[in-house]
């Protein structure tokens, strides 16, 4: 099926999957590790922040729509993209899970979890859809003043890869204050340790979906994250995010 092309890209600059290249992934990695979340810089443009933002009031490119407060997910809302994506979200997918597979495969074997993650996107988006699971997930956030999103975990079905990347599209203190984003950390029989990860505009951070190992005095243990959205304090905020596997 082709691809929408809503967004126009100037050919002189870096695609996204170039800009995903140029990555430190390795200290990516290591982060992730470290924190359960990484900063991935610079992965859109200005411009395509705003073009992307810009597709918020239209209907063809989304499958369905959500008003947070009608199911008790916090407030503000945000739109599901449907199939084909549109550039350059359905290349930052393709582009992105390659490099965090690894990563989720360490992170299962460390846990002692079975499953395994094909090197390539496509394979990972089949073995979704013969589950039943077809439904995109890449989706589009909006926030105004008083919004917030409630601590929560992607999860849409039996399938689901451990790590998603969120790009914010606003630029903090001109086009919104407040709105930061937050992770929350439970480790057995301790106090949740919260993060907050500073973005700039077009700049990605790459997290854990659901659990992650830590090392410990007896080996590896598994701690539970969540993450979710501060209340914007002031303005308009977008965001963009891609998630891996898709919902049923």
């Amino acid at each position: 099926m082709p691809r929408s092309t809503l967004l126009r890209r100037d050919d002189t600059s870096p695609t996204p999957a170039e800009r995903v290249a140029r990555l430190d992934w390795d200290e990516a990695a290591a982060e992730l590790d470290r924190y359960g979340a990484a900063v991935l810089p610079a992965l859109l443009t200005p411009e395509e922040c705003r073009a992307i933002a810009a597709l918020y009031p239209r209907d063809e490119p989304f499958r369905s729509r959500v008003v947070m407060a009608r199911h008790g997910f916090g407030q503000g809302e945000y739109k599901y993209f449907g199939y084909p994506l549109p550039e350059p979200i359905a290349g930052l997918r393709a582009a992105l899970y390659p490099r965090l597979a690894p990563v989720a495969n360490e992170w299962n074997r460390r846990m002692g979890i079975s499953t395994r993650y094909p090197a390539q996107h496509e394979a990972f988006l089949k073995a979704c859809h013969e589950a039943g699971q077809t439904r995109p997930t890449p989706l589009l956030l909006r926030y105004e003043p008083g919004d917030y999103n409630c601590l929560h975990q992607d999860l849409y079905g039996d399938l689901a890869f451990p790590l998603q990347v969120a790009i914010l599209l606003s630029e903090p203190g001109r086009d919104f204050t407040g709105g930061e984003f937050v992770l929350t950390e439970q480790r057995p029989r301790m106090q949740s340790r919260p993060e907050v990860v500073p973005l700039g505009q077009g700049d990605g951070v790459a997290f854990a979906v659901h659990h992650r190992p830590v090392a410990g005095t007896r080996g590896d243990y598994r701690v539970n994250l969540r993450h979710g959205v501060s209340r914007l304090r002031s303005g308009r905020r977008h965001t963009l995010g891609i998630i891996f596997h898709d919902a049923r």
